[in-house]
């Protein structure tokens, strides 16, 4: 087993930690800086930039300059042997990279590690892309000899944000597509978890990525992340976050018409039919909530089980959830890591407050996670509620937190109601053993993505984003590049 505590030591020690703008390391402007605090037990990692509106404009004129200069000239050949390169460098990087998402967000360290094949194989995915794009040769009615075709173009210079429940995967899923595309990219992390994202941005210089193609800067969504959103330089924004900040985005964007993609909060539904494999569908169901401590988007957090065996199912799941370790992310044998910061507890529990005093059943849980071990960080203890109501808060509004509502439901046109009954539509999650109904569910579920008999499951190859208030656009498969892409038609008089 690995000594992570000396390698943590190793890689933050307080120091400063500088943004990157134009293939340098730079301070903000104005001086300001902001302390990166580990969640598990307060300890400072870091300070970075706290970088504003003008550190927002250097960038974005850096990445307008490459996307007019030398990143122009590279060849689909040269961008997918970049992003090779790139994923070979985080592959040999990515225990530092894991660590540092630890550290600095909280996810436990075996998720972290586990999450090679997906950011490795997005980056390899989106460079197999880089080669594959191409317009089309379209027949006319126009009179005359008359020629007309299609090229696509990069859209421009890319503003992209991220919130802090993954920056590894997060930061991947932004720059990767827009590199594929020859797009240029401003990327603000959260301002909870900004360390990794600055690593992310030094491989990649290593990598040889050109200067301006990538800029990092840090500091408060407030400041950097509107001044991003509202620059009449930006072509496009790409955000996942909070419904709340990705409206202020699409407000923001309107004053220059710039592209918005958005994937946004969610309130998913997991339903249990009467006939789903209890022993198969208990750790699946519970995990689809309480991995990454519950800070998911597409958290399952309302479980809609069959009246037959919803006793049976809660009882288990609750007995599964009393069961997982908490602790510092670590730790190999932790299963629930801190919340990212006290404020995000402080507002966790007080759903753990409401469901109670609105008629809900603490079938496990409920608590602040209290210890020697957990002292200094920002720990609640994974909880399940029953007797839970529609109308309630915990089974309305998104928790970001190990928090599963529990649900009866007697009929099949009765849950698919329920489970739609919401503003979101991010992701569902179906179990039963029948296909037939399994098939019926996933066609009347209004979400992005289905998962039936599994959940989390994510591939560069496939689409994955929301509808309703859960967002627009899509994240993955061919349908991602076509959000960093323009088509222009041109005709030519052969006469």
């Amino acid at each position: 087993m690995k000594d992570w505590n000396a390698l943590a030591s190793a890689l933050y020690d307080g120091s400063f930690r500088p943004m990157f703008i134009n293939g340098k390391w730079c301070p903000a402007q104005s001086g300001a800086e902001m302390d990166a605090r580990n969640p598990a037990n307060g300890s400072l990692l870091a300070t970075v930039p706290q970088g504003g509106a003008a550190d927002i404009d250097a960038a974005v004129k850096a990445a307008r300059a490459a996307f007019e200069g030398p990143w122009a000239k590279f060849t689909p050949f040269e961008r997918q042997a970049l992003l090779l390169r790139i994923a070979d460098k985080f592959e040999a990087e990515w225990e530092r990279l894991c660590l540092s998402d630890t550290l600095d967000m909280g996810m436990p360290i075996q998720r972290t590690l586990a999450n090679s094949r997906r950011v490795l194989g997005m980056l390899r995915f989106y460079a197999g892309q880089a080669v594959m794009i191409h317009g089309q040769t379209i027949p006319n009615s126009f009179p005359g000899e008359i020629y007309s075709s299609t090229v696509r173009e990069p859209v421009g210079v890319v503003g992209a944000i991220i919130p802090w429940n993954a920056p590894i995967a997060g930061s991947v899923w932004k720059i990767a597509p827009a590199l594929a595309t020859g797009c240029t990219v401003v990327l603000k992390p959260s301002e909870e978890a900004s360390l990794t994202v600055l690593m992310i941005a030094r491989l990649m210089q290593e990598a040889g990525l050109p200067d301006g193609v990538l800029n990092v800067v840090t500091g408060l969504g407030a400041d950097a992340g509107a001044a991003l959103a509202a620059h009449p330089d930006v072509d496009k924004i790409v955000f996942t976050g909070s419904t709340a900040t990705g409206q202020a985005i699409a407000r923001a964007a309107t004053g220059t018409l710039k592209r918005v993609s958005l994937e946004l909060g969610g309130k998913s539904p997991v339903i249990v039919c009467k006939d789903a494999d209890i022993d198969k569908a208990v750790p699946v169901a519970a995990m689809s909530v309480f991995a990454n401590s519950g800070q998911i988007c597409i958290a399952g957090s309302r479980l809609f089980v069959a009246r037959e065996i919803h006793d049976e199912f809660t009882r288990r799941v609750a007995e599964f959830a009393a069961g997982l370790k908490i602790g510092q992310g670590i730790d190999e044998g932790t299963d629930i890591g801190p919340i990212i910061s006290a404020r995000q507890a402080e507002r966790i529990a007080g759903f753990l407050s409401d469901g109670p005093a609105e008629g809900a059943t603490v079938l496990t849980g409920g608590q602040r996670a209290e210890g020697a071990a957990l002292e200094g960080g920002h720990f609640i203890q994974p909880t399940v509620f029953g007797g839970v109501t529609d109308d309630m808060r915990i089974a309305r509004e998104e928790i970001f937190g190990p928090v599963i509502s529990a649900l009866a439901f007697d009929d099949l046109d009765e849950v698919v109601a329920r489970a739609n009954d919401t503003p979101y539509g991010l992701a569902a999650g179906v179990f039963s053993t029948n296909l037939g109904t399994a098939h019926k569910l996933a066609h009347r579920l209004k979400a992005g993505s289905v998962w039936v008999n599994m959940y989390h499951a994510i591939d560069p190859a496939v689409p994955f984003g929301g509808v309703k208030m859960s967002g627009y656009g899509r994240e993955g498969g061919t349908e991602h590049l076509e959000e960093y892409l323009d088509t222009k038609a041109i005709w030519i008089n052969a006469d």
